[in-house]
């Protein structure tokens, strides 16, 4: 351990509390993350950032690639299918190396240290923050709404209430692991109950007889594998969020029961909530009109419960503010995993002594997710890069397999059929290559670009690691530990 760490160490033992108390006489924890969520929690984890905004605002990218209501329904059902039988793979992966961090420590474990940089590299700079910075952003646009009724609000106030967003959950997850994790509880039990709303006027709709837009369900346009392959990534792109729990397995009780059985439930609560929400939809709208509609929840409220539409815009907001809260509790966690493991500084990998929660790692999360906010639309961006998560999806699973014959000494409290990961790792190469396939742009050849830009990075800072660098963020380091009363966790001997 570096003597600022020890130094801080032990300032932080002796250090006073509100009560005369020291830090150790009051609490017996150890200097590392604690298991406070349990199985309530992380099924609100997998259901509060899976159910964000997507599904309330934008379902009809699926209906455009197939053309016909029934085989939208049909693909929104697959693709929870789908992410479940991911989801399993994840928790054999889990529940065999229990560490935090989600995809990091699996591939760091079965292909080494360079597949699990590059995610984290990509990860963390480009993909996670983005989307933060895009669910704030959704956000603000509707809790700003009634505030501007029949015009759009305008971009400096949404920029602001979204960088406001960002500033309240990104502190209240470096304040508290509980905190956090009822803020997810409240947030997810209010986003069912926009999705109950809905679901339920849809069922009664249709027990009306409203199903005119449900004849000839499957007439349509034919079929081509390119479009059902982009529908298919799509409607994946509304279910991501599917293996969040793994980012927090350190933090999760008894990890063994719970992640598999959180999986089991959040997942396919959420695959039958999508399924209903679509078939919602078309009680009251036409394949044309849900295609126009730039916002097909509000479209459905100021047509189903108009006065009290207002509720939709209410609910959205809360169900995106969840998502956002979910998506920063485990993205810190990765960040802290990488900064353990030297990938990243640090620093970023120091636990807050009296709140025992990543709060550096946390801080950095918001930081960069603040600064996506400032350019204009960068929805488009993460459109393009959204393919890039499932080719590390894709190398995670490929890892399970690898495994199976690599580290056969690993115990594993949960083991799916090997059949399972070999189909979520074809799909995930259908996935990848789809889109360039349908419709080739230079801009997925940037995105490979950018991923590989990482190797150099790499090769400077990680394989040779260069004094200077070391000469440069000792002081920071220091200086950072002493402003946010951090230390290295237990057991750290860097």
């Amino acid at each position: 351990m570096d003597e600022e760490s020890i130094q801080c160490r032990k300032r932080s033992s002796y250090q006073g509390t509100d009560d005369g108390l020291s830090i150790k006489s009051k609490k017996s924890k150890s200097m590392n993350l604690q298991k406070e969520v349990g199985l309530l929690s992380g099924i609100c984890v997998i259901v509060g950032t899976v159910i964000g905004s997507g599904i309330f605002i934008s379902p009809k990218s699926v209906l455009a690639n197939v053309g016909a209501v029934g085989p939208c329904l049909v693909i929104w059902a697959a693709c929870g299918i789908l992410s479940m039988l991911g989801a399993l793979c994840f928790a054999e992966l889990g529940t065999m190396i229990t560490k935090s961090g989600g995809e990091y420590p699996y591939l760091m474990e079965a292909f080494g240290p360079i597949p699990a940089y590059l995610f984290s590299w990509t990860a963390l700079v480009v993909i996670k923050p983005s989307a933060f910075a895009i669910t704030c952003l959704s956000f603000a646009k509707y809790a700003l709404a009634p505030f501007y009724p029949g015009c759009d609000p305008p971009v400096a106030v949404v920029k602001c209430s979204a960088a406001a967003a960002i500033l309240i959950i990104t502190s209240a997850n470096a304040l508290s692991v509980k905190l956090a994790s009822y803020m997810q509880i409240f947030f997810t039990a209010a986003k069912m109950v926009i999705v109950a709303i809905i679901v339920i006027s849809g069922l009664v709709l249709l027990a009306k007889g409203n199903t005119q837009n449900l004849t000839n369900s499957f007439e349509g346009p034919p079929l081509s594998v390119g479009a059902i392959s982009l529908a298919f990534y799509n409607g994946l792109w509304a279910y991501d969020g599917w293996n969040q729990l793994n980012y927090i397995t350190e933090e999760l009780k008894n990890p063994y029961r719970n992640l598999p059985l959180a999986i089991v439930i959040g997942i396919p609560l959420v695959t039958v909530c999508y399924t209903l929400i679509n078939l919602s939809y078309f009680t009251v709208m036409t394949s044309t009109e849900l295609l126009q509609s730039p916002a097909v929840a509000v479209t459905f409220g100021d047509r189903v419960l108009y006065p009290a539409s207002w509720v939709v815009p209410l609910f959205v907001a809360f169900s995106t503010i969840g998502s956002a809260n979910g998506s920063c509790f485990t993205a810190g966690r990765l960040i802290y995993v990488a900064g353990r493991e030297g990938h990243m500084l640090k620093v970023l990998s120091y636990i807050s002594v009296k709140r025992l929660t990543p709060a550096p790692a946390i801080i950095f999360y918001g930081t960069i997710a603040t600064i996506y906010i400032i350019p204009g639309d960068i929805e488009t961006l993460i459109n393009y890069f959204s393919f890039a998560t499932w080719i590390f999806y894709g190398l995670t699973v490929l890892g399970l397999i690898v495994m199976r014959f690599t580290r056969k000494e690993l115990k594993r409290p949960i083991r799916v059929p090997i059949i399972i990961p070999i189909i979520v790792t074809l799909m995930s190469i259908v996935l990848v290559l789809a889109p360039i396939i349908s419709n080739p742009e230079l801009v997925y050849l940037y995105c490979a670009l950018f991923i590989l830009s990482g190797l150099l990075l790499y090769v400077l800072f990680i394989h040779f690691k260069f004094r200077w660098v070391q000469k440069v963020s000792r002081p920071i380091t220091m200086y950072l530990q002493m402003l946010l009363e951090v230390v290295p966790p237990e057991g750290n001997t860097e």
